[in-house]
């Protein structure tokens, strides 16, 4: 194009025209073949430089498939699966050429890499063979365990152990291919004929159910009818009580009842036992209640005897106390934590004034005898409970207070006349059907009046408790150290027996405790 333009200004120069003048106009095909080759060699540019940002796309993708492989060779080491490094193998073909600078390198790392892989590999499963020899030799330690089992008497424990062989086969791992069957077969056949002691155990077991649905529907039926008991007697109850406890210790000897019926069977009955408890908890509310009023009509009787203590109308004073005391008898308990705190509010008003008229005229002598003869009506009436069965253990406190209410006696019977109570008192609570330690409580009750009436009583009193607080403390010292020695004692015939022994002693040790505490809250309150 050059060569032409310079022709063309040579004859423009011949035909005499000036060189300023002169403009080259290339013609219509000229124009066109410079715009396509432009047009090509901008499209060339463009593909080369695309080509070089591929290649390097593809140095990137290949880098990181390096990494990768790197990875699951140092990571998992000879673990990692043929696939994995197969389809890995496929993209880095798929990937297309990097730049020429680092092919080579690549393809050296990559190749590396690659022998690293299927050297480990080939140890794997060398090392891996070698494992399942192992697994082989525990694998048949527990098949032999299995076998084992059998024979065993407990057949609880002989499923439980089972099971567990059966978690540690599991857990395990492969044992050599041509020994899995004959292995698993053999634990298999171990395991089926413990299972079919266990169904012929289940069998026996749901016959055994059965029964003892039967016998507990007919519990349930049976101890239905308390829910309808009533009285307004304690005895009553308390007989009650021990009966349907009778029935609740029938009910837990039977034994178990088949699962889709037992919900429905315990609840006949615990609904039937627990009805019978509600109840009785109304009547003791309500009897509480009476109580209540009672205490009330008695703080009442204390507030009046308080006025005619001082009062020296000996004769008209003594017969109004007389009459407060009568009307004390016919009121009936009080609730138990203020019985004897108003009793003794009562009586000692009523001591007040007796004491002051006797001192101030000693020819009530005679009074002290009717007090005698009325003591010994009391202990004749207290002897008569022995006859009535049950025993009236309200009645019999109720006849302790009308003793104690009915003042002095003769000081030459004083002694003569306190034991013949004991001695009454005492034929009761052996034929009564009453708790030890409320049996206690009744003689301490004794005690207490007792040295109420003589000397220094509250100095004998405060002995008395501290004589008892001696003892339980001394009786937990010595539970302390037999349950301290029972840990001691070694699983023989031997060692059960003195195990029995030191139970028997704890248990009685527990028991004298008992008896003593109800005996110090009768002290505190006195």
């Amino acid at each position: 194009m050059k060569a032409e333009q310079d022709e063309a200004k040579a004859k423009y120069l011949e035909a005499g025209g000036e060189a300023d003048g002169f403009e080259f106009r290339p013609d219509e095909h000229m124009t066109r073949f410079e715009k396509a080759f432009e047009e090509l060699q901008g499209k060339v540019k463009q593909q080369r430089k695309a080509t070089e940002e591929s290649k390097n796309t593809n140095f990137e993708k290949k880098s990181a498939l390096l990494e990768k492989l790197r990875e699951l060779i140092d990571g998992e080491e000879s673990t990692t699966s043929m696939k994995v490094i197969k389809d890995l193998q496929e993209e880095w073909k798929a990937i297309g050429p990097v730049p020429p600078q680092h092919n080579k390198n690549l393809w050296a790392n990559y190749n590396a890499l690659l022998d690293r892989f299927y050297d480990n590999r080939s140890i794997y499963f060398e090392l891996k063979e070698l494992d399942r020899k192992k697994n082989l030799e525990k694998k048949n330690e527990l098949v032999k365990r299995a076998e084992g089992l059998e024979s065993m008497d407990n057949l609880k424990d002989a499923i439980k152990e089972l099971n567990d062989l059966h978690e540690e086969f599991k857990h395990i791992g492969p044992v050599p291919k041509d020994d899995q069957e004959e292995l698993w077969q053999r634990f298999k056949a171990a395991s089926d004929r413990v299972y079919d002691r266990r169904r012929e155990y289940l069998g026996q077991l749901k016959e055994e159910l059965n029964k003892n649905l039967e016998k507990k529907l007919e519990l349930a039926k049976e101890i239905k009818t308390f829910t309808e008991f009533d009285s307004d007697r304690i005895n009553e109850w308390n007989k009650k009580t021990k009966e349907i406890l009778e029935f609740q210790k029938k009910w837990e000897a039977i034994g178990g009842l088949p699962r889709d019926k037992a919900k429905e069977v315990n609840k006949l009955f615990w609904t039937a036992f627990k009805g019978f408890f509600n109840h009785k908890n109304q009547f003791f509310k309500k009897l509480e209640g009476q109580r209540e009023e009672n205490l009330k009509k008695k703080q009442e009787l204390v507030a009046r005897a308080e006025e005619l203590k001082e009062n020296t109308e000996w004769d008209k004073t003594a017969e109004a106390l007389k009459q407060l005391q009568k009307e004390w008898r016919e009121i009936g308990p009080v609730p138990e934590k203020f019985r004897d705190s108003v009793f003794e509010a009562f009586k000692a008003a009523c001591d007040h004034f007796f004491t002051a008229r006797r001192s101030a005229n000693n020819e009530k002598e005679n009074e002290y005898y009717d007090n005698l003869k009325a003591k010994e009506a009391i202990c004749q009436k207290i002897v008569a409970l022995v006859e009535l069965q049950p025993v009236d253990i309200e009645q019999l406190e109720t006849f302790m207070e009308q003793y104690a209410e009915i003042g002095f006696v003769p000081r030459n019977s004083i002694k003569k006349i306190q034991q013949k109570f004991s001695q009454s008192v005492e034929k009761v609570l052996e034929v009564a059907d009453i708790e030890d330690f409320e049996r206690e409580r009744i003689r301490m009750n004794i005690t207490v009046n007792k040295i109420k009436g003589g000397p220094n009583a509250k100095g004998k009193i405060h002995r008395k408790e501290d004589a008892i607080r001696r003892q339980i403390r001394q009786l937990e010292d010595d539970i302390a150290l037999w349950k301290n020695n029972l840990e001691f004692f070694a699983s023989s015939a031997t060692a059960e027996k003195l195990r029995a022994e030191f139970d028997q002693k704890i248990d009685k040790a527990n028991e004298d405790i008992k008896k003593l505490r109800a005996q110090l809250r009768v002290l505190r309150q006195a």
